[in-house]
């Protein structure tokens, strides 16, 4: 080969890891935004000018040759290295204004962020707030995100993460609900009443089970992953369920429940890449962001 990676175009090999990742010209087209032609003809300079087959062209897609397969690990490196330059040069911002990306749970996004946001946008009106509600893990590390909420203590290296407190769990049912079936008074009385579960999610299931109580999937007659919906479902009367008492509490349409089920907490984390979290305006909003939930904890 008379080149080596670091003379190739760029595009060039951002086109090599899309393909090489994905399998196909098609799914890394959609990857990184552009047209399966175009991607075809980077493909085939890149290796023309590495005088090397790269890929095997198969009927369903393409795999690498043993020497496509020896330089994914330093086109990698290459990809790493370009982001960590972009996020370096992000942090040295120094102007408090400017758009600050946040990432949360659906739930957290639709039922506690609005209002903050709010007040966000009062304080700092030169800094525009994008809201990524969102289930799935947002990498921090390539600035799919400035800031995230998340339920749970991120690991990643080079983050920085702030806890904020434990969000109190409850049982709650719709007062319409009540009415007409009763309340349960103890644990005996659970197997009188509809409850309202998940569908693939087994973190309530698993919840029951922890504290004693065997129950499985058919115990719930009506059930739904989607938390906002959820909960919806249980405001209309659907049967009993579980919210974190900073929403529960809050609603008239439902009653808190206490028949000596044991509930866990859920941590609520502020997580920032290091190398943005001193960027003035995200460091602002990350403070706003902290002030805004300390009232939601327990």
């Amino acid at each position: 080969m008379d080149k080596t990676l670091t003379s190739l175009d760029w595009s060039l090999i951002q086109a090599f890891l899309a393909v090489a990742e994905t399998g196909s010209l098609s799914g890394a087209a959609r990857h990184i935004g552009t047209s399966q032609p175009t991607l075809g003809r980077q493909i085939r300079t890149i290796e023309e000018e590495l005088g090397a087959e790269l890929f095997h062209r198969r009927p369903r897609g393409l795999a690498l040759t043993e020497t496509g397969a020896a330089l994914v690990d330093p086109a990698k490196a290459m990809r790493d290295a370009a982001r960590q330059i972009t996020l370096s040069a992000a942090g040295q911002q120094a102007r408090l204004e400017g758009t600050v990306r946040i990432t949360a749970s659906v739930a957290t996004a639709a039922m506690h962020l609005p209002t903050i946001i709010s007040s966000i946008r009062e304080a700092e009106p030169a800094i525009a707030v994008e809201l990524v509600p969102s289930d799935d893990s947002r990498n921090l590390l390539y600035r799919e995100a400035d800031i995230a909420v998340r339920m749970y203590r991120p690991t990643q290296l080079d983050l920085v993460t702030q806890h904020i407190g434990e969000l109190g769990l409850g049982v709650y049912a719709a007062k319409t609900y009540l009415e007409k079936r009763g309340r349960p008074a103890n644990v005996d009385d659970i197997h009188k009443h509809d409850f309202v579960g998940y569908d693939a999610n087994p973190s309530i299931i698993d919840g029951f089970n922890a504290a004693g109580i065997a129950v499985d999937r058919s115990f719930f007659k009506v059930r739904c992953d989607d938390n906002i919906a959820y909960w919806e479902l249980v405001r209309a009367g659907c049967g009993i369920g579980f919210a974190q008492t900073s929403i529960g509490r809050s609603d008239p349409l439902v009653e808190e429940l206490h028949f000596g089920i044991p509930l866990p907490t859920l941590p609520i984390w502020l997580t920032a890449h290091e190398a943005m979290r001193q960027t003035p305006r995200i460091r602002r909003v990350w403070d706003l962001l902290a002030a805004g939930l300390k009232p939601l904890v327990a």
